[in-house]
């Protein structure tokens, strides 16, 4: 069995424990004397509502003053008729049922005649003139009989049976009962990422990775040292960082003379203050040797040498993939952690680490 049969024989056994509504053909008496009542407002609207009859404009000629007077008010009635000839037809409007429009439709209307003579009242105080005609009042009256057919007819003893036994439908869900509206969950600010975002920067963001790479240019001054003090250069020294060792070639002398010499020379030699040092003078005479180099580790040293850097104008600093993390600008001096030529590594005050691929125009500090 289905729904539909179901439907039938519910309607069905309702409808015969209401007692039968007799009317006028198909329409009850309540609709037959809506529709007489709309017939006569319908034809009272084409005579003049102001000035002197047969010379003064009419409801249709006023403006839209008509779309809501009576236009609407006849759109209600048609619904009316065309329900009980087409039972499967329109059966609302909106969210609203036939009757429920009708009632609206009458009720605005009413007020707006009512409007109109109330503006004549207000003439005739004014000049002595009440510019309203008869129509105005027989509409009046009509409309307000349009709604006691529609909005009090349940209450009315010789209509109410027209809203008995009705079927009941699920709502339209305009109509239905509203949801209660949930309180908005409240905004919840991110914390601002951690230094763990980036850890494959960690060791560069340790406390002693920016002196680290100062210990490449300890060989020279050791060995400066060495040949003035006039220890064995022979005896290679070597000097250790955090991540390789940096070793120097030992420097070629001429003979084994010349390092006695140098010794006698400084215990004889008595320089006043302020004189050139004699390891400036003498030690690195030797280096002019293309025997006595540094490894290459020596000479990109700098590249590792933490400066301040001042760009001329706002450049964003990015992450390995391109995205901005933070910017720099010529306001303020930025941290460069690293050299690598054709981009520098900088890192921001709360410890973000990100390249900066535009090194035209820096300023080192």
């Amino acid at each position: 069995m289905t729904h539909e049969t179901q439907d039938g024989n519910i309607d069905e056994a309702v409808a015969a424990e209401e007692p039968p509504q007799y009317g006028v053909g198909p329409f009850s008496i309540r609709e037959v004397a809506l529709a007489g009542t709309w017939l006569v407002a319908f034809v009272v609207s084409f005579f003049p509502i102001y000035g002197d009859l047969g010379e003064g404009p009419s409801v249709w000629s006023s403006g839209i003053d008509w779309v809501l007077t009576v236009g609407v008010p006849t759109v209600a009635v048609f619904l009316i008729v065309l329900r009980r000839l087409s039972p499967q037809g329109i059966r609302r409007v909106g969210s609203l049922g036939i009757d429920q429009f009708a009632s609206v439709a009458f009720s605005v209307a009413t007020v707006l005649w009512l409007t109109i003579i109330w503006n004549s009242f207000i003439r005739l105080a004014s000049g002595r003139v009440f510019i309203a005609t008869w129509v105005v009042w027989v509409e009046f009256f009509l409309m307000l009989a349009g709604v006691l057919l529609t909005v009090l007819s349940p209450f009315i003893a010789p209509f109410a049976q027209d809203f008995r036994g009705r079927p009941e439908i699920p709502a339209h869900r305009n109509a239905r009962p509203v949801l209660p509206v949930a309180p908005r969950p409240a905004y919840v600010r991110p914390e601002p990422a951690a230094d763990a975002d980036y850890t494959p920067y960690a060791d560069d963001a340790a406390p002693g990775a920016n002196a680290a790479p100062e210990a490449p240019a300890a060989p020279y001054a050791a060995a400066g040292d060495a040949e003035a003090r006039g220890y064995d250069l022979d005896e290679t020294p070597r000097a250790t960082t955090d991540d390789a060792a940096t070793t120097v070639i030992p420097l070629d002398e001429p003979d084994a003379g010349a390092a006695d010499e140098s010794i006698a020379a400084e215990a004889a030699a008595t320089e006043p203050a302020g004189t050139e040092p004699a390891h400036a003078r003498e030690s690195f005479e030797p280096v002019d040797n293309p025997s006595s180099t540094v490894e290459p580790a020596a000479a990109t040293a700098p590249q590792h040498q933490a400066f301040w850097a001042l760009v001329p104008e706002e450049r964003d600093i990015v992450d390995e993939i391109g995205i901005p993390v933070f910017r720099i600008g010529p306001t303020a001096w930025a941290l460069v952690i690293e050299d690598r030529g054709d981009v520098f590594v900088v890192r921001h005050e709360d410890g973000r680490i990100g390249y900066l691929h535009d090194v035209s125009g820096v300023t080192r500090g």
